[in-house]
C-alpha cells in the first residue's frame, strides 16, 4: 500500500511539473502537449510498485491531465467549457491528439515497466 502512494505521488508531483513546464514551453513558442503525461510517468516511475494497479490509474491519470491541459491551452470558440471540450475533443488537430495518446502512454509505461515481483 505504501509503495501505491509513493507512485501515485510521484505521478501527481510530476504531472503538476509538466502541467506547468507546458505552459513554459509554450511561452518560449514550442508545443509540447507529450510533457503532462511523460513526467505525470517520469515521476511515478521513482519508487516501484508491486502491482499494475497504480500504473492504470496513472495512465488514466495522464490521460485527463492531457485533455485538461490542452483545454486550458485551447479551449474551442464555439463553447469555452470543459464539459464542451471533452464532448467534442476528437475535433482536435490529429498532431494534438498524438501527442495526447503519447503522453497517456508515458504515464501508463515507465510505473509499469518498475513493478516488483512478488517475493523473490
Amino acid at each position: 500500500m505504501k509503495d501505491n502512494l509513493l507512485v501515485l505521488g510521484g505521478a501527481i508531483i510530476g504531472g503538476a511539473a509538466g502541467y506547468f513546464g507546458f505552459f513554459w514551453l509554450v511561452h518560449q513558442g514550442l508545443y509540447a502537449m507529450i510533457l503532462p503525461g511523460g513526467l505525470l510517468g517520469l515521476g511515478a516511475s521513482l519508487w516501484p510498485g508491486k502491482s499494475i494497479a497504480p500504473s492504470v490509474v496513472c495512465g488514466g491519470m495522464a490521460l485527463a491531465l492531457g485533455l485538461f491541459t490542452e483545454w486550458r491551452f485551447a479551449p474551442f470558440i464555439a463553447d469555452g467549457g470543459l464539459g464542451y471540450f471533452l464532448a467534442h475533443f476528437y475535433e482536435l488537430k490529429p498532431v494534438t491528439l498524438l501527442m495526447i495518446v503519447a503522453g497517456t502512454f508515458l504515464g501508463f509505461w515507465p510505473p509499469f515497466r518498475r513493478i516488483q515481483g512478488g517475493s523473490k
